[in-house]
């Protein structure tokens, strides 16, 4: 337990939370550009210059690695760590554990930027990295456990605050299924086989895949908003028992999604319609969250107009809103006959990615960098807000542009002529789809335009500012 100089009492153990707040900003633009040097090459592909490891299929994965487990990832760390210690009144259980993770979680990002260009992947999508890499992630997962679930043990308040249920849930989620879709026959360091075979191990990976989504990219995201949109606002969630039943309801459901991924494939025609209708079920606690996001600003809306940082976490909830209508009613069959293999598909992606888990991100680094630093707020408030409109403007373009390229693949690849032939080769297809690409790039560029001014500004705010300790309150009462 730390002690603050002037004193015995303890304090918070902010440095790690620092650490990953920083390492949040630095892999988001990482992650954020090699995205854009992808989609640069969907428009000209002579863009790889002929360079086996700057081709599209070795750099894709390190993209959504990067994004995923670099930018989100770090986020997450970041925010567990500082509300856990928050909402429990007390400093970080293992301090040192703690610090362990982040250095083993930026050891396995590095060794994916090493690995994925060179060609060592399991070709699993979300788990490319090679089995050496699997065993330190699900040891540093197994710290960041014992450290969480430590700190709510040792809480010095009664009641476990329900932004602490998502980031556990989120913790045993993700360790359980990274460890069943991960288990691989070694043949060497570099390379390993599935322990699954044929349809099975497709089942495995996307009820890993889509729970990666669900968890990963929905619980945890889903503990930040329930902290730092309050926190924000200065307003109570608007319904607390609405919380609760959006947790039990969206953990329940999220686990039986996985198969709407294999719609017309091998897999048996009923696992793939359990799959559809959990995602259809998915929508009700799905909205549930959003809507009580969204309205924990009632009685407060002209903070809108003059915060950015909540235009940033609200502005989130609406693309969440979005991508959890799209998703279940992509997973209804005869939606997902137009939609699968377009890129409709990485329109739904990135309006989650880059509109919900992106904003509630980059919402909940502005309102905590300060904080961390000693400062009331960042180096400039107008670049956040700079930042907010690039941002959302670089979405709008970016979906728009992959929604109408996947309806119109879709509809060109199912035309038939009379005699039942095809009316359109598939590089008819690909010629039509390239202004959209274009645009595409263009919505990427600007999104990473915003993670750069970002940057800047989170650079500026730690020159200006100091890390400090911060004492832990004495606690006045549990709450009920």
């Amino acid at each position: 337990m730390a002690m603050s100089p002037r004193s015995a009492a303890p304090t918070y153990t902010d440095d790690v939370v620092r650490w990953f707040a920083l390492a949040t900003v630095l892999w988001g633009v990482v992650g954020m550009l090699v995205g854009v040097i992808i989609a640069a090459q969907l428009a000209w592909p002579e863009l790889n210059l002929g360079i086996p490891f700057l081709s599209y299929g070795r750099l894709r994965p390190l993209h959504t690695n990067a994004v995923i487990f670099a930018f989100g990832g770090c986020a997450l760390f970041a925010t567990a760590y500082h509300v856990v210690q928050r909402t429990c009144q007390t400093p970080l259980f293992l301090p040192g554990l703690a610090k362990f993770t982040f250095f083993g979680w930026q050891l396995v990002i590095l060794l994916a930027a090493i690995s994925l260009p060179l060609g060592f992947t399991s070709g699993k999508e979300y788990a490319e990295l090679e089995w050496p890499i699997d065993i330190l992630i699900a040891v540093v997962w197994v710290a960041f456990a014992v450290v969480f679930f430590g700190t709510v043990g040792i809480r010095k308040v009664k009641h476990i605050y329900v932004a602490n249920w998502f980031f556990g849930a989120f913790i045993i989620a993700v360790a359980l299924l990274h460890i069943v879709n991960s288990a691989a026959i070694p043949v060497s360091l570099t390379k390993s086989y599935s322990a699954y075979a044929g349809v099975q191990d497709a089942m495995v990976q996307w009820w890993y895949g889509h729970n990666a989504v669900g968890f990963f990219l929905t619980a945890g995201f889903l503990g930040m908003m329930y902290y730092y949109i309050p926190k924000q606002a200065e307003r109570p969630v608007y319904s607390y028992r609405l919380s609760i039943v959006h947790f039990w309801a969206l953990i329940f459901t999220y686990m039986w999604a996985g198969p709407h991924h294999l719609h017309y494939t091998a897999l048996p025609d009923w696992a793939q319609s359990i799959g559809m209708i959990f995602s259809l079920v998915l929508l009700a606690p799905s909205w549930g969250g959003m809507i009580n996001g969204i309205m924990t600003l009632s009685g407060a809306w002209h903070k809108l107009r003059d915060d950015p940082i909540l235009k940033f976490l609200i502005v989130s909830l609406s693309f969440y809103g979005m991508s959890t209508f799209e998703g279940p009613m992509m997973s209804i069959k005869t939606v997902n006959a137009l939609s699968h293999y377009t890129d409709w598909t990485v329109g739904h992606v990135h309006s989650g990615a880059l509109g919900w888990v992106g904003l509630i991100s980059m919402g909940a680094m502005y309102h905590l960098i300060p904080k961390l630093f000693g400062r009331k707020d960042m180096y400039s408030v107008r670049a956040i807000e700079l930042h907010f409109w690039i941002a959302t403007i670089g979405i709008v373009l970016y979906i728009a542009a992959m929604w109408i390229a996947g309806v119109m693949q879709g509809l060109m690849w199912r035309a038939i002529n009379p005699d039942g032939t095809l009316v359109y080769t598939f590089v008819e297809s690909v010629k039509a789809t390239y202004p959209f690409y274009v645009i595409r790039l263009l919505g990427g560029v600007l999104y990473l335009g915003g993670m750069l001014i970002m940057a800047w500004n989170t650079v500026m705010t730690v020159r200006a500012g100091k890390a400090i300790a911060v004492p832990v309150p004495p606690v006045v009462a549990a709450h009920a």
